[in-house]
């Protein structure tokens, strides 16, 4: 709390001088009140950031229309919601029926009450509460929680249009730490599984359409899979092949656009993405994670964090070392150097990224 006051200006010398100051205005005798930057903000109305008692209805806000502020979704029923921006938090209430985008969300998402909704989410927490038949496509830098709720299921973000890239730097959320299969069920019953993983043939625009009204087409939206800006990872799904292969890019200029790349390339040989982690690492780490070569990586550590991706299915480690050497010429990057060793390197790196994001 602050406290405001005014100061008298000190009379002014003679008498002669304050009658002269006398005929002025009186606001002239006075001090102008100071100004503070919160006077200068623009008014917000919660009505600009509340989608409630909504049926039947195609509804959305456009990029740059949210701009980090809390949202509110509550008792909708048919609906069409998309949220074409980032925000701070939303909440989701009593909704049935619906069908939900949410672009980054810097914090926590909550749905409570909810049912049969097919939702694309991004953020940093995600939570359910109270909760059935809900079927989302997720990214989520956290371990995703449910509570009390059943008939859940997962699978992976996938979505493009062209700000998302830059909401998800403006929420703070890196495209490569996605947790989407790593469910945690805060009430399991005995017997009984609350949730599973969506077909991996699910198509994200079956389960979300497009938006059809005229205001909304103006994002220019794909739904196809080699275009999102999540990298699609099969999370916990069974793997194909008892061969895997850690790829760790160091930070750079392009350091995004290589991993992006090298992905690319993999996926299109026909191994697998199994995950994804961009983090941080002291020299402690990187003896932990690259044992002998240690030395000659520590000093690109300092200057930021690196992105790692495994993949999967036999000759992963040569198909991985090889598309290095023709596509990566000068860039460095830390690759498996054999079948044998592959399994132990995608161990050490992953629990040590898990315990630094307090997985």
């Amino acid at each position: 709390m602050g406290c405001f006051f005014s100061r008298r200006r000190k009379p002014a010398q003679g008498g002669q001088q304050q009658q002269a100051g006398a005929g002025q205005d009186a606001a002239a005798g006075e001090e102008k009140a100071p100004q503070y930057s919160w006077d200068q903000r623009a008014k917000i109305d919660p009505k600009d950031y509340t989608f409630s008692g909504l049926k039947n209805e195609t509804v959305g806000r456009l990029p740059g229309k949210v701009a980090g502020q809390q949202f509110v979704i509550q008792d909708c029923e048919n609906c069409s919601i998309y949220i074409f921006d980032h925000s701070a938090t939303i909440t989701i209430d009593d909704c049935v029926n619906c069908q939900i985008f949410l672009g980054p969300i810097k914090g926590s998402v909550f749905f409570r009450d909810c049912k049969d909704c097919k939702c694309i989410v991004a953020c940093q927490q995600f939570r359910t509460r109270d909760c059935r038949k809900l079927e989302v496509f997720l990214c989520c830098a956290t371990q995703p929680i449910i509570e009390s709720s059943t008939g859940m299921k997962f699978g992976c973000f996938q979505y493009y249009y062209p700000e998302l890239a830059l909401q998800f730097k403006d929420a703070g959320l890196s495209i490569f730490n996605n947790t989407w299969s790593n469910i945690h069920d805060f009430t399991p019953v005995s017997g009984e599984n609350n949730w599973g993983l969506l077909p991996e043939t699910a198509v994200v625009q079956d389960y979300v359409p497009l938006p059809s009204s005229e205001e909304l087409k103006a994002v220019r939206i794909s739904t196809d899979a080699t275009k999102s800006i999540v990298p699609i990872t099969r999370g916990r799904r069974q793997k194909s092949s008892d061969e895997s292969c850690l790829a760790v890019f160091f930070a750079g200029d392009y350091t995004t656009a290589n991993a992006r790349k090298l992905i690319d390339e993999m996926t299109g040989k026909g191994f697998q993405l199994v995950q994804t982690k961009e983090v941080l690492m002291k020299a402690e780490d990187a003896h932990r994670v690259f044992q002998q070569h240690a030395s000659e990586f520590i000093p690109l550590l300092e200057k930021g964090p690196v992105v790692a991706l495994e993949f999967n299915g036999d000759g992963a480690v040569e198909g991985c070392r090889s598309t290095i050497n023709e596509v990566f010429s000068g860039t460095r990057v830390f690759v498996s150097e054999s079948k044998v060793s592959a399994s132990q390197d995608v161990d050490n790196f992953y629990n040590f990224a898990d315990m630094q994001m307090g997985m």
